[in-house]
């Protein structure tokens, strides 16, 4: 038999199992061979399929914005506002070698071996990926040119989902990147648009903005160190951050030193000096240096709102503010000779134009910042602060624009308002503190003097979802709830200085409310005006409405709460204290300006029981000579009285003639008896749901000359401690049957 012959016969005779496993092999080797056939294809197509360097144009990164504010007759800023990013892009000679050869070695080390992809770390990555679980989508093995690419010009719907067709575009685009540019040009490029940290809301892009935020020098003058240091932050810098976490960032520059001295970039001694040195981390005020931040915070979010976010990230604008330093000055140095020693409560002032609603002063007595005794919380358009009496006029024009009442006309009785005294309401109650009252009283008088008893009866009457509407449309933009506590201020959610100001301001503007602007203009990257304010202006009063209201609030400064506030010129305006002395106000107004201040500490449960030796904490104490100092300044009156504002209100075009109002609790006219020996009163408020309680105020009675020479005081629901020429009493209220000559 030749051997021809005996292997056909053991092919003939061979085992069935042997002739499955021949099958089975070829058949799965097929089946790898079609795979990888098939898998290549599509890895050819999705690369084909990816649009070419040459289509894409990198996304620009963004500018470093500016914003403005007048200074007498120049512009000037306040200031630099980087959207998101700083960012100053360097040259290839202006960035070290070392530098360079330091983000090579941690990031890249075969940087200068590859074509733009490292396969083999490709290779490292996806075999670390399979080996704990790959849940997170196809991770590392991205060369420097490959995180350049995704940085600025993989399309942001690709670089969203790190999937393999991600990892297949990616080193498309950076292979070709690297045959377009070259390798210096790729590193240089990547220097300049990498983030390398953020702090205080601002992100470092860059080499040259990050010398800057981390070290305040400019990126030729770092060492050794200091360049392992920042070669270290790309790869994760929020967790490298050196100003909020050191040993972290000690162990990540330990990292880059090593890895230079690996790639034979320095010695093991020059290795061992920088890694004994300290972080030699100095905050930079370059980009960060900011004139009146809280001013620059509140720009900044109302730009915005304005622009949209997409706008301002990409920067290059020329941002101008209705804020005049001028005024921001006045209102600084009005708050520190009031209120500025250590210890004092806190102190917010807003002043607007009434005619514009340009916001010219916005001003806090805290020291902006994160540090121990700082805050970034802006009281004058974030606090949410009881009001205490200061809401009364919104009651006061309610009732003048929906039911013609005419506040000399309309008549209350000031008295005890036990529990029970309103229907669905049993525990809200309204007395004074030493249960004496003026009786049968006017609107007109009972502002003036804040008479409590009174404002919760007309709150009721004229309805207080009536008043809640009232003051929206004039400027309040807190929720209101309806509760008849709030006519005398207790509010379930506070409001701020911005709000009041607003809305006081719509009664200097004879009934038109104008929203409040704060941004001017703003300019674009390319020079053109992109946006000029042109805000929205809505008659919420009559000028003979508003003009009355004015009337009847003038009566505070003349001789009613707010006498402290009086400068000699027509204003208008009211005081407000809290129950417990959280809060105190003083909110008013003249046909040119429009100023509310607030004084409370932080912690609204802390009451301020006696302010340097001033006593307990009323507006008309606390509140209303820093509204004085301020208003006085503004217009000129302290400099140069010859030259200063000091305008009345304008008559209206038409006079509004109101009626008698007769509310359900209102009486008819009544004539007070002769005055008496003075007794001073002080009211409180429980029940109703307040929050924060309602507003302190009362009455007393004074005997003497005609000219009121009672000395004594009340504030927003209460202030003052007062003699009177024949008699003596001490006042927790602050309401007089004859005007004060003092407060």
């Amino acid at each position: 038999m030749t051997r021809r012959e005996r292997q056909r016969r053991r092919r003939k005779h061979a085992h069935p199992l042997r002739r499955a496993l021949l099958l089975t092999t070829f058949l799965l080797t097929s089946g790898v061979v079609a795979a990888v056939v098939v898998f290549a294809l599509w890895v050819v197509s999705t690369a084909n399929s990816a649009p070419d360097i040459n289509q894409l144009s990198p996304r620009l990164t963004g500018q470093t914005s500016q914003i403005f504010a007048t200074n007498g007759q120049h512009q000037v800023r306040l200031s630099y506002m980087a959207s998101d990013v700083l960012r100053t892009a360097l040259t290839r000679q202006q960035e070290p070698q070392l530098l360079r050869e330091a983000t090579v070695a941690i990031e890249d080390r075969r940087f200068y071996h590859h074509g733009g992809v490292d396969y083999e770390g490709l290779l490292r990555a996806a075999i670390k990926d399979v080996l704990h679980g790959g849940g997170q989508g196809v991770q590392g093995g991205s060369t420097l040119t490959m995180q350049l690419v995704t940085n600025i010009y993989l399309p942001k719907s690709i670089a969203a989902s790190h999937n393999l067709r991600y990892k297949i575009v990616q080193a498309k685009l950076a292979t070709e990147l690297e045959n377009k540019y070259g390798k210096n040009w790729v590193l240089t490029q990547y220097l300049n648009d990498v983030p390398y940290g953020t702090t205080y809301g601002q992100t470092a892009i860059g080499v040259a903005a990050a010398s800057q935020m981390f070290f305040d020098k400019p990126v030729s003058r770092l060492d050794l160190a200091q360049v392992a240091l920042l070669a270290g932050l790309p790869q994760a810098p929020s967790e490298y951050n050196p100003f909020l976490y050191k040993s972290a960032a000690l162990a990540r520059r330990r990292q880059v030193l090593q890895a230079m001295l690996a790639s034979h970039y320095i010695t093991r001694a020059q290795e061992q000096a920088a890694d004994a040195e300290g972080l030699q981390v100095k905050a930079n005020d370059t980009y960060g240096d900011v004139r009146q931040p809280y001013v620059v915070d509140y720009v900044k979010q109302q730009l915005v709102k304005i622009l949209g976010q997409k706008t301002v990230d990409k920067g290059g604008l020329k941002v101008y503010t209705t804020i005049n330093l001028a005024d921001q000055r006045y209102a600084a140095t009005a708050i520190a000779a009031n209120e500025g020693h250590p210890g004092d409560p806190a102190v917010s002032l807003t002043s607007i134009d009434p005619a514009t609603g340009d916001i010219l002063a916005l001003q806090n007595s805290t020291k902006y910042g994160t540090g121990p005794g700082e805050t970034t919380f802006d009281y004058a358009t974030q606090a949410q602060r009881q009001t205490g009496s200061s809401f009364k006029p919104f009651v006061l024009m309610t009732m003048i624009k929906d039911d013609d009442g005419d506040p000399n006309a309309t008549y209350y009785v000031s008295k005890l308002l036990p529990p029970g005294w309103l229907p669905g309401y049993p525990s809200y109650s309204v007395h004074t503190a030493e249960m004496s009252y003026l009786g049968t009283v006017n609107i007109t008088r009972a502002t003036a003097l804040s008479d409590n008893t009174v404002y919760a009866q007309l709150g009721v009457d004229v309805g207080m979802n009536n008043v809640d509407q009232t003051a929206h449309e004039m400027g309040i933009t807190s929720p209101l709830t309806g509760n008849p506590a709030e006519a005398i201020g207790g509010l379930h959610i506070g409001v701020d200085t911005l709000q009041m100001s607003d809305a006081y301001a719509t009664l200097a503007n004879g009934g038109d409310h104008v929203a409040p602007t704060i941004i001017s203009k703003v300019i674009g990257p390319n020079g053109n005006t992109i946006y000029t304010a042109n805000p929205d202006k809505t008659q919420v009063f009559t000028q003979g409405q508003a003009y009355a209201g004015t009337q009847t609030l003038e009566t505070v400064l003349q001789y009613g709460t707010g006498t402290g506030a009086s400068y000699g010129c027509p204003a208008a305006g009211k005081t407000g204290t809290t129950s417990n002395y959280t809060d105190a106000w003083f909110v008013g107004y003249t046909p040119k300006l429009s100023t509310a201040v607030w004084v409370g500490y932080p912690k609204a449960e802390t009451y301020m029981t006696d302010v340097n030796g001033l006593g307990p904490g009323y507006g008309g104490t606390l509140a209303a000579p820093i509204w004085k100092q301020f208003m006085e300044d503004a217009s000129g009156m302290a400099t140069n009285p010859a030259t200063g504002y000091c305008g009345d209100f304008p008559q209206p075009s038409q006079y509004w003639h109101g009626v008698e109002y007769f509310g359900k609790h209102a009486v008819s006219a009544y004539v007070p008896p002769p005055p008496v020996t003075t007794t001073a009163t002080g009211t409180t408020t429980t029940g109703a749901n307040t929050t924060g309680g309602g507003s302190l105020g009362g009455s007393s009675t004074t005997s003497g000359n005609g000219n009121g020479n009672g000395n004594g005081g009340g504030n927003g629901g209460g202030n003052g401690n007062g003699n009177g020429n024949n008699g003596v009493g001490n006042s927790t209220g602050g309401t007089r049957l004859t005007p004060p000559a003092a407060n």
